[in-house]
């Protein structure tokens, strides 16, 4: 097993799924407390009710609603997760630059760059023994961010993983629904699947294009959905109304896990099922 591969073993309990035809889960973006309570309640559970053999999260907004830390890290991956990835605010807390470094099954986005911390792909294990080529990419338009073209990069992905991995999964972490959608087709077929993170909105488009790709512009948020995308509503709105700065704390009612649940074919590599999750929390 080299550097970038990992053995991606499920939570305890989990049955490995068997046959021919395998489930995943990928998760949408973890906000806060309230958003790891959620996950550390709901993954362990649908890994036994669904027989997942593989589970991808979005850690992007875990520690505080913004970046990660090692002990946040740990807490997820321990609850069941087996890969997680990261956006825009991948090095927004210096407490993750560590982690995002030394931990391989931490991917921030693959189109920064080439300097920065960390990978932003790897192979895996999943529960059955299937290898799972996972990409997190950032998307350009209304990102202020100064990330190479995911395009290109998305190209690096179905290349260096596609000898290599049985599924490649890709989480596209980008604010324009045109930029994913357009992703879709430039990957359609080349991947198994392709999700959108970052707006915290889960989208009505869940499919699996005729080539075998599963697709969803975005799969929402895990945290607390009484909120403004995981923020104390009453700052959010004070803010817009007078222009003013205010503290955006993660806000706690209401919480709830968002994802997108596949079914992938062993024989075709390919997606045959693709559906929408959603699950409240005690």
């Amino acid at each position: 097993m080299n550097q970038s591969e990992s053995s991606a073993a499920p939570a305890a309990g989990a049955a490995p799924a068997g046959g021919e035809e395998l489930r995943v889960l990928l998760v949408g973006d973890v906000v806060g407390e309230p958003g790891r309570k959620a996950i550390k309640q709901l993954v362990p559970e649908l890994r036994r009710k669904l027989a997942l053999d593989f589970v991808v999260v979005n850690a992007e907004n875990a520690a505080g609603g913004s970046g990660v830390t090692p002990a946040v890290v740990a807490e997820l991956l321990g609850a069941g997760c087996d890969v997680l990835t990261l956006g825009d605010h991948a090095f927004r807390n210096r407490d993750g630059l560590e982690v995002i470094e030394s931990e391989p099954r931490l991917l921030r986005p693959l189109n920064l760059s080439a300097h920065a911390a960390g990978r932003g792909h790897g192979l895996f294990t999943g529960a059955s023994g299937a290898r799972y080529g996972v990409a997190s990419l950032l998307g350009r338009v209304f990102m202020n961010t100064y990330a190479d073209s995911p395009f290109d990069a998305a190209d690096r992905v179905a290349t260096e993983l596609g000898a290599a991995a049985d599924f490649i999964l890709v989480d596209f972490h980008a604010e324009a629904t045109s930029e994913k959608i357009a992703m879709r087709y430039h990957l359609d077929g080349r991947v198994a699947v392709l999700v959108g993170t970052h707006t915290h909105v889960p989208t009505a488009d869940a499919q699996v294009t005729p080539r075998g790709t599963a697709y969803l512009s975005d799969l929402g948020m895990t945290g607390p959905h009484e909120s403004v995308l995981g923020r104390n509503a009453e700052a959010v709105v004070q803010a817009l109304r007078t222009q003013m700065p205010e503290r955006f704390h993660v806000a706690k009612g209401d919480v709830r896990l968002n994802g997108l649940l596949v079914r992938l074919d062993r024989r075709t590599h390919r997606a045959v099922g693709a559906e929408r999750v959603e699950r409240k929390a005690e």
